[in-house]
């Protein structure tokens, strides 16, 4: 199938260099003019390695045009940061064609803000969007254009917006990951599937100290202490409340299966956890104020999972005190610049409102 991924970090990579090594043929965007023409000097290629060895593979295309990247695409991959979508989404809007489906994985409810682009873009295509509880791959840049991937995803919980184009959605998504999408039902249960917001706030607030002690710090490894995976899992537990609290059900995919070499398979199979630590591609650089954890993790993510939890009435101690103490080191309101129904322009929403539109979707 044609595939267009958008982005050049990790994600885009590890998504451009395993499509194209399935046999699909993969346009890669991004803006960067200089990147692109290095890139088409070297023919296109991603150096890709896994467990089995080291791959060359050919894109069809590298483009800093993205008209002429999703052109003809039946499925658009955006694994970049919650906090490049909106920019993202107004450059995508006006290509959008009918029955294309847009996946972000994952999106942090950022469906709605590409569906929102489109719609006020005047574009009247019918285009499913979807979002999923991680990204794909465990994966890292090694090079301009080589990518290393650790582990491929074993389960995706994916949500669709509109809810009604979810059977059309899922089967495109599904010919791009065989055996591994699961249905998880509309955009903010996908939404509600993110790890990330989960994992990485404590990890990055709790290690704050030795993050800016040492040069390099994996903090999968040495900062993941059981008091830190007590705090992971409370956080998680306020996750899963909420999920409950808008009546969706189990599977919930709880975090702490990501760290247990038995019982049920998590997004990334058993045993995940050793073999991200074990790469040693985690061990980094870390500027608090900077890194994706802070700011796509805790800055919308929780801002996201908190705004919602109000309207589910659901109590979310962990996630506010972690906005609070993340926004204290950033000098910032974490919640009043973050991601939330009301700066997403759903907040004059009432709950059976909100899922009414996740089932329907913009008047067209």
């Amino acid at each position: 199938m044609r595939i267009a991924v958008l982005g050049g970090g990790n994600g885009s990579f590890a998504a451009a260099g395993d499509f194209a090594l399935q046999g699909h043929d993969v346009r890669l965007w991004r803006r960067d003019a200089r990147m692109v023409a290095e890139h088409r000097a070297r023919d296109c290629r991603v150096a890709l390695k896994d467990s089995d060895g080291r791959y060359d593979v050919q894109l069809a295309l590298v483009t800093n045009d993205i008209g002429e990247a999703v052109r003809g695409a039946e499925l658009i991959l955006c694994p970049t940061p919650a906090f490049a979508q909106h920019e993202i989404a107004n450059l995508l809007a006006p290509h959008l064609g009918e029955g294309q489906v847009v996946f972000l994985p994952p999106g942090t409810f950022g469906s709605i803000i590409f569906a929102k682009a489109a719609h006020e873009a005047r574009n009247r295509a019918a285009v499913a969007f979807a979002e999923t509880g991680t990204l794909p791959w465990l994966t890292r840049k090694h090079g301009p254009f080589e990518v290393a991937i650790t582990i491929r995803a074993k389960r995706l919980p994916v949500g669709v917006f509109p809810e009604d184009a979810a059977n059309h959605a899922l089967d495109v998504i599904g010919r791009a990951f065989p055996s591994v999408i699961e249905p998880c039902g509309d955009a903010l249960s996908g939404a509600l599937m993110n790890a990330g917001p989960i994992i990485h706030p404590p990890l990055i607030v709790m290690n704050a100290g030795p993050i800016e002690h040492f040069e390099r710090w994996d903090i999968h490894k040495e900062g993941t202490q059981a008091s830190v995976r007590r705090v992971t899992d409370a956080l998680d537990a306020e996750r899963i409340a909420v999920r409950e609290g808008f009546g969706y059900g189990a599977p919930h995919f709880p975090l702490a299966h990501h760290y247990a070499s038995q019982g049920e398979q998590w997004m990334y199979g058993r045993g995940s956890h050793d073999r991200l630590t074990d790469s040693g591609d985690w061990r980094e650089r870390i500027v608090l104020t900077e890194h994706r954890y802070m700011r796509e993790d805790l800055r919308l993510g929780l801002s996201f999972l908190v705004s919602v939890a109000e309207l589910a009435g659901v109590a979310t101690p962990l996630a506010k005190a972690f906005l609070a103490v993340g926004g204290a080191i950033c000098g910032e309101d974490f919640m009043k610049g973050g991601r939330t129904l009301e700066r997403l322009g759903l907040g004059s929403l009432g709950r059976s409102e909100l899922q009414a539109f996740l089932r329907h979707g913009f008047a067209r």
